[in-house]
């Protein structure tokens, strides 16, 4: 009898997870991205993987456009978005505003921060930036901001102490360091491309760099039923291959051209993000630094 009752009772669950997946199976799938805005960016970039997407997990999807990070979150505290494609700094907020879950994270070759010099500069460690100008990019950045600033902190170089710190653009922070006026700048290794092609008359020199960052990150709602989150899960583990063939005819989504997608993803493979927003003296995570 105990048996039957644990065998009738497991049923039960079985049957209202499925229940559930079939009430909202017509409903379509709302998706976002925090950093592209408006409807045609969107399209532009995503619709060859929105489409597939949907194929692949039986339901239509359709693109949520939004202006700001702050507007995803509001939209998913307002359960009008499901899924969310966000960096890894923006999904610490998320967490602590809407208790996202994370999904899958979708890596990117190369994705760590360095600190970048002129090549003829006096500057051969970290060491020498002391009393300097570094400049960094975008305020709350993973890899232009709290990156190279966790970089520099880890070799005993305290912000605002040891050297000054400025978030300017960064090919005018390229200028200004062509001109002696900035010591160095924090960014990417694509950023780091970018820059030499743009100043191809000027040679650079990275003094230090930090580990691979963690990865941006599909993240769920909290209203969205753990069977859809786990089918989801199970198709980017599945049909990896195809998912990023669409998503690679987007021309910024190249930056996850030779990366992949990790399912096994949870909470805490963020933690390194929030000691990184501790570097920059931010202890709370319920807003975006920078808004």
């Amino acid at each position: 009898m105990f048996f039957k009752k644990i065998a009738s009772a497991a049923a039960a669950v079985a049957l209202s997870l499925t229940a559930s997946f079939t009430a909202h199976a017509a409903d379509p799938i709302r998706f976002a991205v925090t950093d592209i805005a408006g409807m045609e960016e969107l399209q532009r970039e995503f619709g060859p993987f929105r489409d597939t997407l949907a194929k692949l997990v039986g339901r239509d999807v359709d693109f949520f456009a939004v202006n700001s990070r702050t507007a995803a979150v509001e939209a998913m505290n307002a359960k009008s978005v499901d899924f969310v494609l966000t960096g890894p700094a923006e999904y610490v907020v998320f967490r602590a505003r809407t208790n996202a879950e994370p999904v899958v994270g979708w890596s990117r070759p190369g994705y760590f921060s360095q600190i970048v010099v002129m090549a003829d500069s006096p500057y051969i460690t970290a060491q020498d930036l002391k009393g300097k100008r570094v400049a960094f990019g975008d305020v709350g950045s993973t890899s232009q901001h709290l990156g190279p600033a966790r970089v520099l902190a880890d070799l005993g170089l305290v912000l605002g102490k040891d050297y000054s710190p400025m978030n300017i653009s960064r090919n005018v922070a390229v200028e200004g360091m062509i001109r002696g006026d900035i010591a160095a700048i924090g960014m990417n290794r694509t950023h780091l491309d970018r820059v030499e092609q743009a100043f191809p008359n000027h040679q650079f020199r990275v003094i230090a760099r930090g580990g691979d960052l963690p990865s941006d990150v599909l993240i769920a709602g909290a209203h969205v039923p753990q069977d859809l989150q786990q089918a989801v899960r199970k198709i980017f583990l599945d049909h990896g291959d195809e998912i990023r063939a669409s998503l690679l005819q987007g021309e910024d989504n190249q930056k996850f051209k030779g990366g992949f997608f990790h399912t096994r993803i949870t909470d805490a493979d963020f933690n390194d993000v929030r000691t990184s927003y501790r570097v920059i003296g931010v202890n709370q995570f319920s807003e975006f630094v920078g808004d």
